[in-house]
């Protein structure tokens, strides 16, 4: 019989922060994958060598606070990236990522809360990734952000974020949050009203109303550079 498929692994650093529609690219994919629920405690591995990929979603605390998984989650994906395994990080995600490379993580200009169109850069690699939309909305929820780790290209910016996505080989960070799906869009709107509200004199903020108010017209055209750039990262993801 064949060996079975090394699973991806998914990093959930709070329960309303999970893959969402890559959840479902993975599914239709037969691709398999194991959810590690940091946010409930399970252990970050020490060894990248069990899986295809990795996976880093979001969560609300910042890269630099002292939290005992932080050191190992930034070893993990030095491992990975060392033994070619391709990495992908979403916001806090992305954020690990270039902390683990040699980037800084600090304040963002302003807070990003809700939608903003990003636009890729002139270099050939963000068409690649990204597809023909050059210009696309994308959903935003931090108040830090990367800088460019060594041998990084940038991909993608905004008029509020400079640095919206960055990769290097087949590992690719986002600032953005591309996995959403309306029902997240709902839950984060739900939980993080206080922050919303107390948060409304940056220019990059949007009430719980707007935000959904705009999931007709931008979610389908996110979800489709999502599936796009998904795709091309699985094109890195081993199936032995």
């Amino acid at each position: 019989m064949p060996e079975p498929m090394r699973p991806i692994a998914i990093f959930r650093h709070l329960a309303i922060e999970g893959p969402g529609l890559l959840a479902e690219i993975l599914q239709r994919a037969e691709r398999p994958w194991q959810l590690i629920a940091v946010d409930q405690g399970d252990p970050i591995p020490r060894s990248a060598d069990g899986y295809a990929g990795l996976v880093f979603m979001g969560g609300p605390m910042s890269v630099n606070d002292e939290l005992p998984w932080i050191d190992h989650s930034l070893n993990l994906i030095r491992h990975a990236m060392e033994r070619g395994i391709p990495v992908l990080g979403h916001c806090l995600g992305g954020q690990l990522m270039a902390k683990a490379l040699g980037g800084q993580v600090g304040p963002n200009p302003v807070k990003e809360i809700g939608w903003g169109e990003v636009q890729q850069t002139q270099h050939p690699d963000a068409a690649y990734w990204f597809g023909d939309q050059v210009r696309f909305p994308a959903f935003h929820w931090h108040g830090e952000t990367f800088s460019l780790p060594p041998g990084s290209r940038l991909l993608l910016s905004s008029e509020h974020c400079a640095h919206q996505a960055f990769a290097i080989g087949p590992h690719l960070a986002l600032q953005c949050h591309v996995e959403m799906t309306r029902p997240m869009i709902q839950d984060w709107c739900q939980a993080g009203a206080g922050e919303i509200a107390t948060s409304q004199d940056s220019p990059g903020v949007q009430s719980p109303q707007a935000i959904l108010a705009g999931c007709d017209a931008y979610l389908p055209v996110m979800n489709q550079v999502a599936m796009h750039l998904y795709g091309r990262w699985l094109e890195a993801v081993k199936r032995d």
